[in-house]
Protein backbone atom coordinates (compact mmCIF):
# COMPACT_ATOMS: atom_id res chain seq x y z
CA UNK A 1 0.00 0.00 0.00
CA UNK A 2 1.39 3.39 -0.99
CA UNK A 3 1.62 6.32 1.40
CA UNK A 4 0.90 10.00 0.71
CA UNK A 5 3.90 11.67 -0.88
CA UNK A 6 5.48 8.40 -2.03
CA UNK A 7 7.17 8.61 -5.43
CA UNK A 8 6.77 5.87 -8.03
CA UNK A 9 8.67 5.02 -11.21
CA UNK A 10 11.73 6.98 -10.22
CA UNK A 11 9.79 10.10 -9.35
CA UNK A 12 7.49 10.11 -12.38
CA UNK A 13 4.38 9.83 -10.19
CA UNK A 14 3.80 11.10 -6.66
CA UNK A 15 0.95 9.74 -4.56
CA UNK A 16 -1.21 12.53 -3.15
CA UNK A 17 -4.10 10.74 -1.49
CA UNK A 18 -6.30 7.65 -1.47
CA UNK A 19 -9.51 8.24 -3.41
CA UNK A 20 -11.19 5.00 -2.44
CA UNK A 21 -10.81 1.42 -1.33
CA UNK A 22 -13.13 -1.28 -2.60
CA UNK A 23 -13.36 -5.03 -2.26
CA UNK A 24 -10.29 -5.78 -4.40
CA UNK A 25 -8.40 -2.62 -5.05
CA UNK A 26 -7.14 0.73 -3.90
CA UNK A 27 -7.54 3.94 -5.90
CA UNK A 28 -5.06 6.79 -5.54
CA UNK A 29 -4.84 10.32 -6.85
CA UNK A 30 -1.33 10.83 -8.19
CA UNK A 31 0.55 13.73 -9.75
CA UNK A 32 2.71 13.22 -12.84
CA UNK A 33 5.83 15.23 -12.01
CA UNK A 34 6.83 16.11 -15.57
CA UNK A 35 3.34 16.88 -16.90
CA UNK A 36 2.11 18.46 -13.64
CA UNK A 37 -1.15 16.62 -14.29
CA UNK A 38 -3.24 14.46 -12.00
CA UNK A 39 -3.99 10.84 -12.76
CA UNK A 40 -5.90 8.02 -11.09
CA UNK A 41 -3.76 5.06 -10.10
CA UNK A 42 -5.35 1.69 -9.28
CA UNK A 43 -3.71 -1.30 -7.67
CA UNK A 44 -4.87 -4.65 -6.32
CA UNK A 45 -5.20 -4.52 -2.55
CA UNK A 46 -1.92 -5.98 -1.20
CA UNK A 47 -3.64 -7.10 2.01
CA UNK A 48 -5.34 -9.81 -0.09
CA UNK A 49 -2.11 -11.33 -1.41
CA UNK A 50 -2.45 -14.39 0.82
CA UNK A 51 -5.77 -15.27 -0.77
CA UNK A 52 -5.38 -18.53 -2.76
CA UNK A 53 -6.84 -16.88 -5.88
CA UNK A 54 -4.94 -13.61 -5.59
CA UNK A 55 -2.34 -14.51 -8.22
CA UNK A 56 -5.02 -15.40 -10.74
CA UNK A 57 -6.86 -12.20 -9.97
CA UNK A 58 -3.74 -10.07 -10.58
CA UNK A 59 -3.15 -11.90 -13.86
CA UNK A 60 -6.67 -10.99 -15.00
CA UNK A 61 -6.16 -7.44 -13.72
CA UNK A 62 -3.08 -7.18 -15.96
CA UNK A 63 -4.86 -8.70 -18.97
CA UNK A 64 -7.80 -6.31 -18.73
CA UNK A 65 -5.49 -3.35 -18.19
CA UNK A 66 -3.67 -4.20 -21.41
CA UNK A 67 -6.93 -4.66 -23.29
CA UNK A 68 -8.21 -1.30 -22.11
CA UNK A 69 -4.94 0.42 -23.02
CA UNK A 70 -5.02 -1.14 -26.50
CA UNK A 71 -8.66 -0.14 -26.87
CA UNK A 72 -7.85 3.46 -25.96
CA UNK A 73 -5.00 3.52 -28.48
CA UNK A 74 -7.25 2.24 -31.28
CA UNK A 75 -10.19 4.48 -30.54
CA UNK A 76 -10.51 7.12 -27.88
CA UNK A 77 -14.11 6.58 -26.87
CA UNK A 78 -15.61 9.77 -25.40
CA UNK A 79 -17.41 7.86 -22.66
CA UNK A 80 -14.63 5.52 -21.50
CA UNK A 81 -11.96 6.72 -19.11
CA UNK A 82 -8.57 6.96 -20.81
CA UNK A 83 -5.94 4.38 -19.77
CA UNK A 84 -2.48 5.97 -19.79
CA UNK A 85 -0.05 3.43 -18.35
CA UNK A 86 0.41 0.01 -16.79
CA UNK A 87 3.52 -0.73 -14.76
CA UNK A 88 4.85 -2.57 -11.72
CA UNK A 89 6.20 -0.76 -8.69
CA UNK A 90 8.11 -3.43 -6.83
CA UNK A 91 5.61 -6.29 -6.84
CA UNK A 92 2.55 -4.04 -7.09
CA UNK A 93 0.77 -3.77 -10.44
CA UNK A 94 -0.41 -0.21 -11.16
CA UNK A 95 -3.00 0.86 -13.73
CA UNK A 96 -2.91 4.59 -14.55
CA UNK A 97 -5.98 6.36 -15.90
CA UNK A 98 -7.00 9.94 -16.52
CA UNK A 99 -8.33 11.91 -13.59
CA UNK A 100 -11.76 13.37 -14.33
CA UNK A 101 -12.59 16.29 -12.05
CA UNK A 102 -16.20 17.06 -11.38
CA UNK A 103 -19.26 15.33 -10.09
CA UNK A 104 -20.45 11.77 -10.45
CA UNK A 105 -24.04 10.80 -11.13
CA UNK A 106 -24.64 9.76 -7.53
CA UNK A 107 -23.65 13.15 -6.13
CA UNK A 108 -25.52 15.01 -8.85
CA UNK A 109 -28.79 13.31 -7.92
CA UNK A 110 -28.07 13.76 -4.22
CA UNK A 111 -27.65 17.51 -4.72
CA UNK A 112 -30.33 18.18 -7.35
CA UNK A 113 -32.84 15.44 -6.76
CA UNK A 114 -34.25 13.25 -9.50
CA UNK A 115 -33.22 14.20 -13.01
CA UNK A 116 -35.51 14.96 -15.95
CA UNK A 117 -36.16 11.82 -17.92
CA UNK A 118 -34.45 12.98 -21.10
CA UNK A 119 -31.32 14.15 -19.27
CA UNK A 120 -30.97 10.87 -17.37
CA UNK A 121 -31.51 8.80 -20.52
CA UNK A 122 -28.87 10.85 -22.32
CA UNK A 123 -26.24 9.99 -19.70
CA UNK A 124 -27.23 6.32 -19.59
CA UNK A 125 -27.14 6.00 -23.37
CA UNK A 126 -23.61 7.39 -23.36
CA UNK A 127 -22.49 4.85 -20.77
CA UNK A 128 -24.28 2.11 -22.68
CA UNK A 129 -22.28 2.99 -25.80
CA UNK A 130 -19.11 2.55 -23.72
CA UNK A 131 -20.26 -0.83 -22.45
CA UNK A 132 -21.00 -2.05 -25.96
CA UNK A 133 -17.37 -1.39 -26.86
CA UNK A 134 -15.79 -3.06 -23.82
CA UNK A 135 -18.14 -6.05 -24.03
CA UNK A 136 -16.87 -6.68 -27.56
CA UNK A 137 -13.38 -6.84 -26.04
CA UNK A 138 -14.54 -9.50 -23.58
CA UNK A 139 -14.55 -7.18 -20.57
CA UNK A 140 -17.46 -6.98 -18.12
CA UNK A 141 -17.31 -3.95 -15.85
CA UNK A 142 -19.63 -5.30 -13.11
CA UNK A 143 -19.79 -2.06 -11.14
CA UNK A 144 -21.70 0.46 -13.25
CA UNK A 145 -23.28 2.21 -10.30
CA UNK A 146 -23.87 6.01 -10.23
CA UNK A 147 -20.64 6.64 -8.36
CA UNK A 148 -18.69 5.24 -11.32
CA UNK A 149 -20.41 7.48 -13.86
CA UNK A 150 -18.51 10.76 -13.97
CA UNK A 151 -19.99 13.86 -15.58
CA UNK A 152 -17.35 15.64 -17.62
CA UNK A 153 -17.77 19.28 -18.66
CA UNK A 154 -17.15 20.06 -22.30
CA UNK A 155 -13.46 20.86 -22.67
CA UNK A 156 -14.23 23.41 -25.39
CA UNK A 157 -16.25 25.53 -22.99
CA UNK A 158 -19.93 26.05 -22.46
CA UNK A 159 -22.18 24.12 -20.16
CA UNK A 160 -22.52 20.80 -22.00
CA UNK A 161 -21.84 17.70 -19.94
CA UNK A 162 -21.21 14.10 -20.94
CA UNK A 163 -21.01 10.88 -18.95
CA UNK A 164 -17.77 8.90 -18.64
CA UNK A 165 -17.56 5.35 -17.28
CA UNK A 166 -14.68 4.98 -14.82
CA UNK A 167 -13.22 2.41 -12.40
CA UNK A 168 -11.99 -0.18 -14.86
CA UNK A 169 -9.24 -2.55 -13.86
CA UNK A 170 -11.11 -4.07 -10.93
CA UNK A 171 -13.28 -6.29 -13.05
CA UNK A 172 -11.19 -9.45 -13.19
CA UNK A 173 -12.89 -12.78 -13.48
CA UNK A 174 -11.32 -14.04 -10.25
CA UNK A 175 -13.08 -13.04 -7.05
CA UNK A 176 -10.82 -13.51 -4.00
CA UNK A 177 -12.63 -15.75 -1.57
CA UNK A 178 -11.45 -13.70 1.39
CA UNK A 179 -13.50 -10.74 0.17
CA UNK A 180 -17.08 -10.51 1.35
CA UNK A 181 -19.49 -10.63 -1.57
CA UNK A 182 -21.19 -7.51 -0.25
CA UNK A 183 -17.99 -5.58 -1.00
CA UNK A 184 -18.09 -6.49 -4.66
CA UNK A 185 -19.56 -3.42 -6.24
CA UNK A 186 -22.41 -1.47 -4.72
CA UNK A 187 -25.00 -3.98 -3.57
CA UNK A 188 -27.89 -1.56 -4.07
CA UNK A 189 -27.19 -1.71 -7.80
CA UNK A 190 -25.79 -5.23 -8.20
CA UNK A 191 -27.73 -8.29 -9.43
CA UNK A 192 -28.01 -11.35 -7.24
CA UNK A 193 -25.77 -13.56 -9.38
CA UNK A 194 -22.95 -11.06 -8.93
CA UNK A 195 -23.34 -10.76 -5.18
CA UNK A 196 -23.49 -14.54 -4.72
CA UNK A 197 -21.05 -15.49 -7.50
CA UNK A 198 -23.70 -17.58 -9.16
CA UNK A 199 -23.13 -18.83 -12.71
CA UNK A 200 -23.31 -15.89 -15.07
CA UNK A 201 -21.67 -13.30 -12.85
CA UNK A 202 -19.20 -12.67 -15.70
CA UNK A 203 -21.98 -12.22 -18.25
CA UNK A 204 -22.60 -8.79 -19.88
CA UNK A 205 -26.16 -8.95 -18.50
CA UNK A 206 -24.63 -8.07 -15.13
CA UNK A 207 -23.79 -4.66 -16.60
CA UNK A 208 -27.28 -4.31 -18.04
CA UNK A 209 -28.71 -4.76 -14.55
CA UNK A 210 -26.35 -2.28 -12.92
CA UNK A 211 -26.88 0.29 -15.67
CA UNK A 212 -30.67 -0.07 -15.47
CA UNK A 213 -30.43 0.30 -11.69
CA UNK A 214 -28.39 3.48 -12.15
CA UNK A 215 -31.06 4.83 -14.49
CA UNK A 216 -33.68 3.93 -11.86
CA UNK A 217 -31.78 6.03 -9.32
CA UNK A 218 -31.29 8.93 -11.75
CA UNK A 219 -34.95 9.36 -12.67
CA UNK A 220 -36.44 8.66 -9.22
CA UNK A 221 -33.80 9.88 -6.77
CA UNK A 222 -34.40 6.61 -4.90
CA UNK A 223 -32.29 3.47 -4.55
CA UNK A 224 -33.80 0.39 -6.19
CA UNK A 225 -34.81 -2.60 -4.09
CA UNK A 226 -31.72 -4.66 -3.23
CA UNK A 227 -31.29 -8.01 -4.95
CA UNK A 228 -30.97 -9.75 -1.56
CA UNK A 229 -34.35 -8.35 -0.52
CA UNK A 230 -35.89 -9.37 -3.83
CA UNK A 231 -34.61 -12.92 -3.28
CA UNK A 232 -36.56 -12.90 -0.01
CA UNK A 233 -39.77 -11.89 -1.75
CA UNK A 234 -39.68 -8.10 -1.71
CA UNK A 235 -40.79 -6.64 -5.02
CA UNK A 236 -38.86 -4.19 -7.16
CA UNK A 237 -40.85 -1.00 -6.78
CA UNK A 238 -41.60 0.21 -10.33
CA UNK A 239 -39.92 3.57 -10.91
CA UNK A 240 -43.23 4.99 -12.08
CA UNK A 241 -44.57 4.51 -8.57
CA UNK A 242 -41.99 7.03 -7.35
CA UNK A 243 -42.46 9.40 -10.31
CA UNK A 244 -45.94 9.22 -11.76
CA UNK A 245 -45.00 11.38 -14.76
CA UNK A 246 -42.32 8.92 -15.91
CA UNK A 247 -43.05 7.58 -19.38
CA UNK A 248 -44.46 4.08 -19.63
CA UNK A 249 -41.71 3.09 -22.05
CA UNK A 250 -38.87 4.06 -19.74
CA UNK A 251 -40.59 2.40 -16.80
CA UNK A 252 -40.80 -0.88 -18.74
CA UNK A 253 -37.22 -0.66 -20.03
CA UNK A 254 -35.81 -0.20 -16.52
CA UNK A 255 -37.80 -3.15 -15.19
CA UNK A 256 -36.68 -5.33 -18.12
CA UNK A 257 -33.05 -4.48 -17.46
CA UNK A 258 -33.44 -5.28 -13.75
CA UNK A 259 -35.12 -8.65 -14.09
CA UNK A 260 -34.00 -10.79 -11.14
CA UNK A 261 -33.04 -13.76 -13.32
CA UNK A 262 -30.31 -12.92 -15.81
CA UNK A 263 -31.87 -15.02 -18.57
CA UNK A 264 -34.97 -12.81 -18.42
CA UNK A 265 -32.99 -9.64 -19.19
CA UNK A 266 -32.05 -8.45 -22.70
CA UNK A 267 -29.08 -10.47 -23.92
CA UNK A 268 -26.94 -7.46 -24.81
CA UNK A 269 -26.71 -3.74 -24.20
CA UNK A 270 -27.84 -3.08 -27.77
CA UNK A 271 -30.93 -5.24 -27.18
CA UNK A 272 -31.69 -3.21 -24.06
CA UNK A 273 -31.24 0.06 -25.96
CA UNK A 274 -33.60 -1.26 -28.63
CA UNK A 275 -36.30 -1.32 -25.95
CA UNK A 276 -35.77 2.40 -25.50
CA UNK A 277 -36.21 3.09 -29.19
CA UNK A 278 -39.32 0.97 -29.59
CA UNK A 279 -40.90 2.30 -26.43
CA UNK A 280 -40.05 5.92 -27.24
CA UNK A 281 -41.57 5.59 -30.68
CA UNK A 282 -44.75 4.16 -29.19
CA UNK A 283 -45.19 6.97 -26.66
CA UNK A 284 -48.25 9.04 -27.53
CA UNK A 285 -48.01 12.81 -27.32
CA UNK A 286 -51.30 14.61 -26.55
CA UNK A 287 -52.74 16.34 -29.65
CA UNK A 288 -52.01 19.77 -28.21
CA UNK A 289 -48.26 18.99 -28.23
CA UNK A 290 -47.92 17.16 -31.54
CA UNK A 291 -47.03 20.31 -33.47
CA UNK A 292 -44.37 21.20 -30.90
CA UNK A 293 -42.96 17.67 -31.07
CA UNK A 294 -42.81 17.75 -34.87
CA UNK A 295 -41.08 21.15 -34.94
CA UNK A 296 -38.51 20.02 -32.39
CA UNK A 297 -37.94 16.76 -34.22
CA UNK A 298 -37.29 18.76 -37.40
CA UNK A 299 -34.90 21.03 -35.43
CA UNK A 300 -36.96 24.10 -36.28
CA UNK A 301 -35.97 25.77 -33.05
CA UNK A 302 -37.43 29.23 -33.63
CA UNK A 303 -40.81 27.89 -34.69
CA UNK A 304 -40.73 25.44 -31.76
CA UNK A 305 -40.00 28.28 -29.36
CA UNK A 306 -43.03 30.21 -30.60
CA UNK A 307 -45.15 27.08 -30.43
CA UNK A 308 -44.02 26.58 -26.82
CA UNK A 309 -45.46 30.00 -26.00
CA UNK A 310 -48.65 29.15 -27.90
CA UNK A 311 -49.32 25.92 -26.01
CA UNK A 312 -48.51 27.57 -22.67
CA UNK A 313 -51.06 30.27 -23.45
CA UNK A 314 -53.61 27.60 -24.42
CA UNK A 315 -53.07 25.63 -21.22
CA UNK A 316 -53.30 28.78 -19.10
CA UNK A 317 -56.37 30.05 -20.96
CA UNK A 318 -54.56 33.27 -21.89
CA UNK A 319 -54.62 33.11 -25.68
CA UNK A 320 -56.61 36.33 -25.99
CA UNK A 321 -54.25 38.25 -23.71
CA UNK A 322 -51.16 36.76 -25.36
CA UNK A 323 -49.01 36.81 -22.23
CA UNK A 324 -48.72 35.18 -18.81
CA UNK A 325 -48.47 36.76 -15.38
CA UNK A 326 -46.88 35.52 -12.17
CA UNK A 327 -49.99 33.68 -11.01
CA UNK A 328 -50.26 31.93 -14.39
CA UNK A 329 -46.71 30.64 -14.01
CA UNK A 330 -47.22 29.56 -10.41
CA UNK A 331 -50.41 27.66 -11.28
CA UNK A 332 -49.28 26.22 -14.61
CA UNK A 333 -50.00 22.44 -14.48
CA UNK A 334 -46.84 20.53 -13.61
CA UNK A 335 -47.74 17.69 -16.02
CA UNK A 336 -47.75 20.10 -18.95
CA UNK A 337 -44.59 21.82 -17.77
CA UNK A 338 -42.79 18.47 -17.56
CA UNK A 339 -44.00 17.39 -20.98
CA UNK A 340 -42.79 20.59 -22.60
CA UNK A 341 -39.47 20.18 -20.83
CA UNK A 342 -39.12 16.52 -21.84
CA UNK A 343 -39.81 17.31 -25.49
CA UNK A 344 -37.16 20.01 -25.56
CA UNK A 345 -34.65 17.80 -23.75
CA UNK A 346 -35.28 14.81 -25.98
CA UNK A 347 -34.93 16.52 -29.35
CA UNK A 348 -32.05 18.80 -28.34
CA UNK A 349 -30.06 15.89 -26.87
CA UNK A 350 -30.28 17.45 -23.43
CA UNK A 351 -29.11 20.95 -24.42
CA UNK A 352 -32.38 22.87 -24.15
CA UNK A 353 -35.30 22.76 -21.73
CA UNK A 354 -36.68 24.39 -18.60
CA UNK A 355 -34.88 21.85 -16.40
CA UNK A 356 -31.54 22.75 -18.03
CA UNK A 357 -32.24 26.41 -17.32
CA UNK A 358 -33.25 25.52 -13.78
CA UNK A 359 -29.94 23.77 -13.12
CA UNK A 360 -28.02 26.82 -14.32
CA UNK A 361 -30.32 29.14 -12.34
CA UNK A 362 -29.53 27.15 -9.19
CA UNK A 363 -25.80 27.38 -9.94
CA UNK A 364 -25.92 31.18 -10.23
CA UNK A 365 -27.79 31.72 -6.97
CA UNK A 366 -31.24 30.19 -7.26
CA UNK A 367 -33.08 33.32 -6.15
CA UNK A 368 -36.11 35.06 -7.63
CA UNK A 369 -34.50 38.46 -8.11
CA UNK A 370 -33.13 40.56 -10.92
CA UNK A 371 -29.46 39.98 -10.09
CA UNK A 372 -29.92 36.22 -10.40
CA UNK A 373 -31.84 36.69 -13.64
CA UNK A 374 -28.95 38.75 -14.99
CA UNK A 375 -26.43 36.06 -14.07
CA UNK A 376 -28.66 33.46 -15.70
CA UNK A 377 -28.91 35.63 -18.80
CA UNK A 378 -25.13 35.93 -18.93
CA UNK A 379 -24.68 32.15 -18.62
CA UNK A 380 -27.23 31.09 -21.22
CA UNK A 381 -26.49 33.92 -23.66
CA UNK A 382 -29.58 36.09 -23.32
CA UNK A 383 -27.37 38.98 -22.17
CA UNK A 384 -24.24 40.16 -23.95
CA UNK A 385 -22.02 42.85 -22.41
CA UNK A 386 -24.69 43.67 -19.80
CA UNK A 387 -27.34 44.16 -22.50
CA UNK A 388 -30.37 41.94 -22.97
CA UNK A 389 -30.72 40.68 -26.52
CA UNK A 390 -33.85 41.35 -28.50
CA UNK A 391 -35.79 38.28 -29.56
CA UNK A 392 -34.86 38.89 -33.18
CA UNK A 393 -31.16 38.79 -32.27
CA UNK A 394 -31.33 35.33 -30.70
CA UNK A 395 -29.56 32.35 -32.26
CA UNK A 396 -31.83 29.40 -32.97
CA UNK A 397 -29.32 26.60 -33.34
CA UNK A 398 -27.97 23.63 -31.42
CA UNK A 399 -24.71 25.57 -31.31
CA UNK A 400 -26.34 28.04 -28.91
CA UNK A 401 -25.26 27.85 -25.25
CA UNK A 402 -26.70 25.21 -22.97
CA UNK A 403 -30.10 26.33 -21.67
CA UNK A 404 -30.54 28.98 -24.37
CA UNK A 405 -34.01 27.70 -25.28
CA UNK A 406 -36.93 27.72 -24.79
CA UNK A 407 -37.12 31.46 -24.56
CA UNK A 408 -40.95 31.24 -24.75
CA UNK A 409 -41.83 34.00 -27.19
CA UNK A 410 -44.82 36.03 -26.10
CA UNK A 411 -46.33 38.98 -27.95
CA UNK A 412 -47.78 42.13 -26.50
CA UNK A 413 -48.56 45.22 -28.56
CA UNK A 414 -47.05 43.45 -31.54
CA UNK A 415 -43.56 43.00 -30.03
CA UNK A 416 -41.71 40.15 -28.39
CA UNK A 417 -42.16 40.78 -24.68
CA UNK A 418 -38.71 39.98 -23.35
CA UNK A 419 -38.97 42.04 -20.19
CA UNK A 420 -42.07 40.11 -19.19
CA UNK A 421 -40.31 36.75 -19.57
CA UNK A 422 -37.27 37.89 -17.60
CA UNK A 423 -39.56 38.66 -14.67
CA UNK A 424 -41.35 35.33 -14.95
CA UNK A 425 -38.38 33.03 -15.56
CA UNK A 426 -37.24 33.11 -11.94
CA UNK A 427 -40.76 32.28 -10.78
CA UNK A 428 -40.95 29.31 -13.15
CA UNK A 429 -37.50 27.96 -12.31
CA UNK A 430 -38.16 28.25 -8.57
CA UNK A 431 -40.96 25.71 -8.80
CA UNK A 432 -40.08 22.42 -7.12
CA UNK A 433 -42.41 20.13 -9.06
CA UNK A 434 -40.34 19.63 -12.20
Amino acid sequence: MFRDGQELQGGRYRIETILGRGGFGITYKALHAEFNTHFVLKTPDPTLQHDPEYTSYVRKFRREGRLLAQLCQRCRHPHIVWVNDLFEEGKTLCLVMEFIPGENLFRLVRSRGKLPEAEAVQYIRQVASALEVVHREGIVHRDVHPGNIMLRSNATGGNSVSAVLIDFGLAGEIVPRSVSSTLFGNEKFAPYELLRRRPGYSDPRVDIYTLAASLYYAVTGQNPTKAYDRRDGEELIPPQRHVASLSNGLNRAIIAGMEFEANQRPASVSDWLALFSSQEDSEQVPPRYQKLRDLLKAEKWKEADKETANVMLQVAGREEEGWLDTDDIKNFPCEDLRLIDQLWLKYSNGRFGFSVQKRIWQEVGGKVDYDTECRLGDRVGWRVKHTWLDYYDLTFSLDAPLGYLPWAYFRRRGEGCFELWVVLVGVLLSRRDF
